[in-house]
């Protein structure tokens, strides 16, 4: 039966090739999307070869400060955490490199996990999340984070925008 289907669809048009597939059983779909790959125009690159993404520094230095805060604390905080830089660069005369970080949260209960007992959660992340800096920066970092509550920020317009959402 599935033949003669194949056989009636293969006399349809000229197809580049036919590739019964199953998404309930996984069969072929593999196979199915090498297939389409393959026949893909290929596009002009949106960002040189040596970049990896098309985010800005300031951006990726962020998103490691909040990934390295939610890692181990997602049930805690899901989402009530931004980050802002106040600034950053290279500290003149010297081979570091300055992050002034914000951590945004919206409650003080929130401030207390991140920087957790005697600051020691909060010195953990700083840590993990300049070891990952430093490689973007291919130097050393000074990195500065302050924890700061802004009382329910998500449903406030004004707060959404300075903290860039």
């Amino acid at each position: 039966a599935i033949a003669t289907r194949l056989l009636e669809v293969q006399e349809l048009r000229d197809w580049a090739t036919i590739i019964p597939v199953s998404a309930v059983g996984d069969d072929q779909v593999d196979l199915l999307a090498d297939e389409l790959i393959k026949l893909l125009p290929e596009g002009e690159a949106l960002y040189p070869l040596e970049q990896n993404t098309d985010e800005d520094l300031e951006k990726r230095i962020s998103e490691l400060i909040r990934e390295s805060i939610l890692e181990g604390v997602h049930d805690e905080l899901p989402h009530s955490l931004a980050v802002t830089l106040d600034e950053m660069g290279p500290r003149e005369g010297k081979n570091i490199f300055d992050i002034h970080i914000n951590v945004w949260v919206e409650r003080d209960s929130q401030k207390a996990i991140i920087i957790g007992h005697r600051g020691s959660r909060l010195s953990d992340v700083g840590k993990r999340a300049r070891l990952e800096i430093e490689k973007l920066v291919k130097q050393p970092v000074f990195l500065s984070i302050r924890v700061k509550v802004a009382p329910d920020w998500q449903r406030d317009p004004k707060q959404l925008g300075r903290l860039g959402f």
